[in-house]
């Protein structure tokens, strides 16, 4: 990793994306919807023409035999004509669209929806329908595509916006659709919206979907005005996952002679609700959360963002796109996962963790997960310095108030260099880091304010009493010996150190001769020499005072089938040696067969990451628990007194803290 340096300026980012020719369609196979004569009905809803005498009038008027088919249906409901007339109109509309006319498509779309949702929902049909049919996930395949049918018509004719009303105008019928949304976004938040099924996933190894009812779309958030302080943290281009559900009026309705009937467009929001309650039945949601994050990945947007090489060799040039970011809303309820990428990388690392862990209802539920850019060029005492200021800033737009108990139950997951910045946030620096540079008391430094603070700051710090757990991966604790003498003279002919700190130190160091042990620690300094095992601050940061509220977790690689030219006399990740990357002070420590680079995108590594979130939710339960024990004590003992001051009875009280 280090030794590729001057191999090349920029990394080509992979592809997340690619569009498909043909949408992807659960009935493509069974209605033959690309086939030379297709669309076509299926075997067995022609047999159900035939059992009803209905095939040759279909061949000859297919609109009479749907005039026959809803007589027959109102006179004796049957599922098996319900979802006939279904898929013969879905058949129908893929034939009108074929042939440009998206008006007569709308019109059988919007009987194919309404008839499946008769055949999953209608109570004419509670005691005959079979949930064990294949034809009832058939029924919620015709839902769900004429859904997506009528929205990608809507689409082209309309802006749809959730909070509008629209009226859909057919020759048999006309609609009022009102649109709501369910989610912490804003209905005016979102530029437009895509859908899921044009697209194929490229390079994230998982695909995370559940199958139900609805049509998951990929929602593009509009880039908002940066002088809103919360619009910082929401990189532009960003993309979410939705599921758009239609709550049908039945096709046998009450409506009142020239009452339009309405429909109810709904948009959730799959990380919030993956089920929904309809006709007094939970139904789940079909949903794609990876698709979504996947486009975000894809677009132009993040690309420009995600320069990992500029921050390696440019640290100065990449400050301004320094800070945390989020990828999905900001949740008060919900404990940040902060997760802190290693150098020559980016958030981008994080993506098939990412991608993953919220695949897991017990996670998303309980988590959000926050992403922190840095320049990874410059020294990591300098970038843990200003994550201790991105988390200060961060608390302040979100939260000034200190009324969010889920963000003082933080936990980092760092990677490489990324560990050490992360445990660098839970640590008391005492005299001891500035002890590194000098043995004078910083009471005596001189120099401008400005210049003064920054050093200080940098040596000087508390545990941020927010960070409850830190899970580092692949971590050189103690120093890299690929941080040599031949790779730091070559990281010091590539990497560009910040102008900022560079001037600063060259000031203190002309203001105060001999005031400092090493100059070169505030001039010369950038990240492969701060990952030196010569670096004296790796024992100052192994016996520091940790905060007593935090517990470490440790992943270490170690590869068990070196390759060829893989260095055979130590054993390690191939980049981080075991003995530096082992921890004692940790609650767990696991191994992991994997290369430095790879380590924290590994299903194991990822699976124990899982591991330590849910341990992490058990113990918060469990204090919970005491607390809320301990105040029911209280109040039976306040209870119990003679000369309590109210009336309050034990029992009532036991039922307020059960």
């Amino acid at each position: 990793m280090l030794l590729a340096i001057p191999l090349g300026s920029g990394c080509t980012s992979p592809r997340y994306l690619a569009n498909r020719k043909i949408r992807e369609n659960p009935l493509a196979g069974t209605l033959k919807l690309v086939g030379f004569k297709g669309p076509q009905i299926s075997e067995r809803t022609w047999s159900t023409l035939t059992r009803f005498g209905l095939d040759d009038q279909y061949t000859s008027d297919h609109n009479k035999c749907f005039v026959s088919i809803r007589k027959t249906i109102n006179a004796n409901p049957d599922p098996e004509l319900v979802y006939a007339l279904s898929e013969l109109s879905y058949v129908e509309g893929k034939k009108a669209e074929r042939s440009g006319n998206l008006t007569d498509a709308l019109s059988h779309y919007g009987v194919a929806l309404t008839n499946s949702y008769d055949y999953l929902f209608s109570d004419d049909l509670q005691t005959t329908r079979n949930a064990f049919d294949p034809q009832f996930r058939s029924a919620c395949d015709l839902y769900n595509e004429s859904l997506e049918d009528t929205l990608r018509i809507l689409c082209s004719e309309h802006h749809i916006e959730p909070g509008s009303t629209y009226t859909i105008k057919t020759p048999g019928r006309e609609f009022v659709v009102r649109t709501e949304m369910h989610g912490k976004w804003k209905p005016e938040e979102f530029d437009r919206y895509e859908f899921v099924s044009d697209f194929d996933i490229q390079t994230l190894r998982n695909r995370h979907t559940t199958y139900g009812l609805g049509v998951p779309l990929i929602a593009v958030r509009k880039t908002f005005s940066k002088d809103n302080p919360k619009e910082r943290f929401y990189p532009d281009g960003l993309s979410y996952a939705v599921s758009a559900m239609m709550r049908c009026v039945p096709s046998r309705d009450n409506t009142r002679p020239g009452e339009s009937p309405t429909c109810v467009l709904e948009f959730f929001d799959p990380l919030q609700a993956n089920q929904i309650e309809i006709a007094n039945q939970w139904v789940p949601l079909e949903t794609d959360l990876t698709t979504p994050l996947a486009f975000y990945l894809d677009s132009p947007e993040f690309r420009k963002r995600n320069q990992a090489t500029e921050g390696l060799l440019d640290p100065d040039g990449s400050q301004q796109r320094r800070g945390i970011y989020m990828l999905e809303p900001y949740d008060p309820n919900r404990i940040p996962v902060l997760m802190v990428h290693g150098l020559w990388s980016s958030p981008l690392t994080w993506m098939d963790m990412f991608n993953d862990l919220r695949s897991f209802p017990e996670i998303r539920e309980r988590y959000q997960f926050w992403f922190y850019l840095y320049p990874t060029g410059q020294p990591f005492w300098i970038s843990a310095a200003q994550l201790r200021s991105d988390l200060l800033a961060t608390r302040k737009a979100f939260d000034a108030g200190h009324r969010d108990h889920a963000i003082d139950q933080m936990v980092l997951v760092g990677h490489s260099m990324g560990g050490l910045v992360s445990r660098m946030q839970t640590m008391e620096s005492g005299d001891d880091f500035w002890n590194i540079v000098s043995d004078k008391p910083s009471e005596k430094l001189k120099g401008s304010d400005q210049d003064r603070v920054k050093l200080v700051s940098t040596l000087f710090f508390q545990p941020n009493q927010s960070v409850r757990r830190v899970i580092t991966i692949g971590t050189p604790h103690r120093g890299s010996d690929f941080a040599n003498d031949y790779t730091r003279w070559l990281a010091r002919k590539f990497i560009k150190l910040p102008q900022m700190f560079v001037s600063t130190g060259q000031r203190l160091t002309r203001e105060n001769p001999g005031f400092f042990r090493d100059t070169e620690l505030l001039t010369t300094a950038n990240a492969i020499d701060s990952l030196s095992p010569e670096s004296p601050i790796f024992p100052v940061m192994m016996r520091a005072k940790k905060s007593e509220n935090v517990k470490f977790h440790n992943i270490v690689g170690v590869i068990e089938k070196p390759g060829i030219f893989a260095s055979r006399t130590s054993r390690g990740d191939g980049v981080v040696e075991y003995e530096s990357a082992h921890m004692e002070d940790v609650e767990s420590e696991l191994v992991v067969d994997s290369e430095h680079t790879t380590i924290h995108m590994t299903g194991k590594t990822i699976f124990e990451v899982r591991r330590v979130l849910l341990e992490h939710l058990r113990q918060l339960d469990a204090e919970d628990r005491v607390a809320i024990r301990q105040n029911a004590e209280a109040y039976r003992a306040h209870a119990a007194s003679p000369d309590r001051a109210d009336d309050t009875s034990v029992e009532s009280v036991e039922m307020i803290t059960r």
